[in-house]
């Protein structure tokens, strides 16, 4: 109703009592107060003359915290002599009105096998099941037909659109705000509103099309959810809800459908008697708080229990005052929801624990490199030698395979994180980096030396080099000079500078010394 006006509905209310008709208003919870301002400009009462009936109950749960007016409609609805909610995913509210009012749950059990499978791909790596999942889904469909993925990330969606190059057949259905984000990184075909002329091979639906919206298509397209919660924990969907929804869009049916899933050992492991439990504590602490606050007796006191009760947990869940339930049932769910992802064990249980879903387990996808890997080096970002310590690390472990496509992979993925460190690593190796303590001016010069080196003098010449030469000895430097020349001599090399004992610098690092009384170096670190 965002384009509606109360005029209208005005307008509308009048012309259907005066023709006797039937009133049916559909409303948003945001724009429910322009329909309650109608009735009252004309002396109408909706609570007795209408029912009210909430569509998808479980949102007010689930959006309660980034949806500040969704709640709005909530204190008129039990005002009303006839009322109800309903959904196929229902989260049952535990406001002690609908108890107090005599509400009861109706369930409608089909009497046919309504379950729709669903196939669980555990992976470390989202972007590398991606590549080995999407080829399949294509072999797997006698006929072409599109795939439509549920992320609930414009920035995962961007960035996995980039990186497995399917710009030109993606498109991506988000909220306005993202439509605008994607459009200014340049990517010219993402819609605020699903339409079937819009959809291309690939199409992208973030959160806000989960319900409430009715795809009609003559095909059956398959299905992909993909949760990375080491990129963004929105992306951390609910099986008993968001999934069941999300299938159910597609009004025709789907072919297969796939929830590719990263676990996060990090969230932590909840229940719903210990989530009670904490928020019993947390209401407890803010009622001692305010009776402090309430007792003040000096304005600078109040200020300070004020301040103190802004930030307390349970402030989170009062409304005007009031304890808002519909806030403790969305801490509650989401807490339940994250510990589902804390193991993959944790969210097959989840999955069956719902009832409308059959999942299957498929082939697990674990990679050398994973989504917490990145994570890490990431965070570590501000701490330079650590994270080149761990992509010193990573690389290690691949480098007996460099040849693969997916190590390939790997390493390209690196190298955009740190592409100086991971070039050190091809040129100088893990040891020469260790040598220099991670330091990007000496790690930059010993790449220029081996470069100096491998041009003018080749391999030969540093065997020769380090035949002749070892770390922790110590030579005179009229050895080191003779030494020299007579290496360049068997090459046939001409040197760039003339030879001197101090030559031995481009190749290791030195320490003055006394050898039987002659000047000498000890030669410590090599440099090559």
């Amino acid at each position: 109703m965002q384009k509606v006006t109360v005029d209208d509905v005005v307008e509308y209310l009048e012309r259907s009592i005066a023709e006797r008709r039937h009133i049916k208003i559909l409303s948003t919870p945001e724009s429910f107060h322009k329909v309650k301002q109608a009735f009252e400009e004309l002396e109408e009462n909706p609570y007795v003359r209408c029912f009210m009936l909430l569509d998808e109950c479980q949102k007010y749960v689930q959006d309660n915290d980034y949806r500040e007016d969704i709640t709005m409609p909530i204190e008129d609805f039990f005002k009303f002599d006839n009322k109800a909610m309903v959904s196929a995913t229902p989260i049952i509210p535990s406001d002690p009105r609908f108890e107090q009012q005599g509400f009861s749950l109706v369930q409608i059990i089909p009497d046919y096998e309504y379950r729709k499978d669903i196939s669980i791909i555990h992976t470390n790596n989202v972007l590398e099941a991606l590549k080995v999942t999407i080829p399949q889904i294509l072999k797997a469909q006698t006929e072409p037909r599109s795939i439509c993925f549920f992320i609930n990330s414009t920035d995962m969606i961007y960035q996995l659109i980039e990186k497995l190059g399917i710009t030109e057949q993606s498109t991506v259905f988000c909220a306005t705000k993202s439509v605008d984000k994607l459009k200014r990184k340049g990517f010219k075909c993402a819609y605020e509103n699903w339409d079937k002329a819009h959809m291309k091979q690939y199409n992208f639906f973030t959160s806000r099309f989960y319900t409430a919206l009715d795809i009609e298509l003559e095909e059956k397209p398959d299905v992909v959810f993909v949760t990375e919660p080491y990129f963004s924990e929105y992306t951390a969907i609910d099986p008993s809800t968001d999934v069941v929804q999300s299938i159910g869009r597609f009004r025709n049916g789907t072919s297969f459908n796939t929830h590719i899933v990263n676990t996060h050992s990090g969230f932590p492991i909840r229940t719903k008697e210990g989530i009670k439990e904490y928020l019993q504590a947390s209401a407890y602490a803010y009622k001692i708080l305010q009776n402090l606050y309430e007792c003040a007796t000096s304005i600078e006191t109040r200020y300070a229990y004020k301040a103190a009760l802004d930030v307390l947990p349970f402030q989170q869940m009062m409304h005007d005052g009031q304890i808002n339930y519909f806030a403790i049932d969305n801490y509650t769910d989401e807490e339940l929801v994250k510990s589902a992802y804390n193991s993959f064990n944790l969210l097959l249980e989840r999955y069956n624990v719902s009832g409308t879903l059959n999942p299957q387990r498929d082939t697990d996808l674990i990679y050398q490199f994973g989504d917490s890997d990145r994570l890490k080096l990431e965070k570590k970002s501000g701490k330079v030698k650590e994270a080149r310590q761990e992509i010193v690390a990573i690389l290690e472990t691949l480098k007996n395979d460099t040849d693969s496509e997916l190590v390939q992979s790997h390493i390209a993925e690196l190298r955009q994180i740190d592409p100086f460190i991971v070039e050190a690593y091809e040129s100088v190796g893990k040891e020469v980096i260790e040598i220099n303590n991670y330091s990007r001016k000496k790690i930059k010069e010993a790449m220029i030396l081996k470069k100096y080196h491998n041009e003018t003098s080749g391999i030969e010449f540093v065997q020769l080099l380090k035949n002749s030469f070892h770390s922790n000895q110590k030579y005179s430097r009229k050895y080191i000079k003779q030494e020299l020349e007579r290496i360049y001599a068997i090459l046939g090399i001409a040197p760039k500078k003339t030879i001197t004992a101090q030559s031995i610098r481009d190749f290791f690092n030195v320490r003055e010394c006394k050898l039987k009384g002659q000047r000498a170096y000890q030669l410590l670190e090599p440099l090559i």
